[in-house]
């Protein structure tokens, strides 16, 4: 019989759990989105955002997934016919590359086996070889969530850098906006895109688009069509904090507080945190005689880990008992990952002690489900949590600043 007292367990890599602090700031009476109280709220979420994009340019707030501000990024600074280059990381960099063909964009998608991250010295090497600079821009997923890899974006820039292609940088940092470093000015991103339901730990609903200015000249001169997704119909309006249609207010609402919980923590804390949660995770899934998804420590995410079941067993068959039995939903594997994988979350609002109760139910569900396996994966990442504590414990000032 299926044990729904307490709180669902949601341990998926997003949506992430919303905290009650955002949950509260969302329970309130909608407020008039042409009057002075919501260009407050406005001015308040558009300069916050930046600051968590890590960028003195716009950011520009959708109500939509994060599929819509994939295709704002698209119709606003290409024109069909131009050849951008991709990563097939995972599941994700492709929907992001079907969409582009949709909208008539010649992708040269990289294979890769889904199991590291982007690697800039191929990406260099592509560049390098187009002396007539035909890719007009290198699109790549920050943290794919499907195999729980990352990609490093400055290094992909340094590769542009040294390959001197005038190319767009365009970065899907849905799922590691406020979760994993990301920083738009610095890594001369072009455009990132993002949404609300990870990092964010909002419901969904709202997309964003951090824009440079280079992103911008380019959305002057594209000749791609588009309405809703308009960056300039936008940028307009949103000097005064107003919008130029019906903005998903009480998620506004929501975001506000959102971005003040991630200010208080202050985000190197909030980055650090995540990683902490990571490692436990993973010396979890060592200590089960598991197998993690992605092959590359470097590019391990700090939003989700992807697990390998052995041979003969369905990942999926196992998901459906922790959820029966212990009320504890982990994430599915995706396209040719399916049935092969499952996937812990460990983003958002998330500590050592929610961590530690949802490894728990995975070690009963894998005994559940007969998955062959070791017991001891959860005290593993309890002795990880207590040796950083240690670590954090014994460090100087000026350590933990590096650190």
């Amino acid at each position: 019989m299926a044990n729904r007292q307490g709180r669902h367990f949601l341990q998926i890599p997003g949506p992430s759990p919303v905290p009650d602090r955002i949950l509260r700031a969302m329970n309130r009476q909608v407020i008039d989105h042409r009057g002075p109280e919501f260009r407050r709220l406005g001015n308040d979420v558009l300069e916050g955002s930046r600051t968590i994009f890590k960028t003195n340019g716009p950011v520009i707030i959708y109500p939509s997934s994060g599929t819509g501000a994939w295709e704002a990024a698209i119709v606003n600074t290409l024109s069909a016919g131009d050849k951008v280059l991709m990563v097939e990381t995972g599941y994700f960099a492709t929907r992001w590359s079907d969409m582009a063909r949709r909208w008539g964009i010649d992708v040269d998608l990289m294979p890769t086996d889904w199991r590291r991250g982007v690697d800039p010295a191929a990406i260099e090497a592509k560049l390098a070889e187009d002396r007539s600079h035909s890719i007009k821009a290198v699109m790549v997923v920050h943290n794919e969530t499907s195999t729980g890899a990352t990609s490093r974006i400055a290094d992909v820039r340094q590769a542009m850098d040294r390959a001197s292609h005038p190319a767009l940088l365009m970065v899907d940092a849905i799922s590691s906006l406020g979760s994993v470093d990301y920083r738009h000015d610095e890594w001369q991103v072009d455009v990132a895109v993002s949404c609300s339901q990870k990092g964010l730990m909002l419901p969904p609903g709202l997309g964003f688009t951090a824009i440079s200015d280079k992103a911008l000249a380019a959305s002057k001169v594209n000749k791609m069509p588009r309405s809703y997704w308009d960056w300039q119909d936008m940028l307009k309006p949103n000097r005064d904090g107003f919008f130029p249609y019906t903005p998903a207010t009480n998620l506004l609402q929501g975001l506000r507080e959102a971005i003040e919980m991630l200010l208080e923590e202050g985000l190197d804390e909030v980055f650090a945190r995540h990683h902490r949660l990571a490692r436990a995770t993973r010396a979890a899934v060592t200590g089960w005689g598991l197998e993690i998804l992605c092959k590359e420590p470097a590019d391990y995410s700090p939003v989700v880990t992807a697990v390998v079941v052995p041979p003969r067993y369905d990942a999926d068959n196992f998901r459906n008992i922790a959820l029966d039995t212990y009320n504890l939903s982990l994430g599915s594997g995706l396209a040719k990952l399916a049935g092969k994988v499952f996937r812990i979350g460990h983003l958002g609002e998330c500590n050592d002690l929610t961590l530690l109760g949802s490894l728990t139910g995975v070690e009963m569900g894998l005994a559940a489900a007969g998955i062959p396996h070791h017991s001891g994966g959860v005290g593993a990442a309890m002795l990880e949590l207590g040796h950083q504590d240690q670590v954090r414990r014994s460090e100087s000032p000026t350590q933990a600043a590096a650190r």
